[in-house]
């Protein structure tokens, strides 16, 4: 397959991607009407919606940085874009878990987790979407 036609895929699926990001808005909107453990099923609804965008904008960059180090032989963006998403996975679990810790054992700890993690994900996403990482 070619490079070009790869490219073109990968834009579609993303596009097509970013519809989810809106309706989890709406999902998220729509959870603050139910009770606590409806509350939460909604936002574990959310987060594996955002981790399934959040992986798709991840993807998008890599392999814009993979194809672009083949063409000039410098794989440090790819590199430190690779080291910078696991710091984020670290830094957003650890974040999550000690507003998860101030709350408990009280009933709304893992709900503060869950949108701590929401949050997080949805900048990253923001993040990731804004970024002219791959700008020739």
């Amino acid at each position: 397959m070619k490079l070009s036609t790869l490219s073109f895929n990968l834009s579609i699926s993303i596009a097509t991607l970013l519809m989810p990001s809106a309706y989890a808005v709406d999902k998220i909107e729509n959870c603050q009407q139910s009770d606590d453990k409806a509350l939460e099923r909604c936002y574990d609804g959310v987060i594996d919606s955002l981790d399934r965008e959040l992986q798709t904008w991840v993807n998008h960059h890599v392999f814009n940085l993979e194809e672009k180090a083949l063409v000039n032989g410098r794989y440090s963006a790819l590199k430190m874009f690779k080291r910078a998403q696991s710091n984020f996975i670290t830094f957003r679990e650890n974040n999550c878990r000690w507003r998860y810790l101030a709350v408990s054992p009280e009933k709304g700890a893992s709900i503060a987790y869950k949108k701590c993690y929401i949050n997080l994900s949805q900048a990253r996403i923001n993040s990731l979407t804004e970024q002219p990482a791959t700008a020739q």
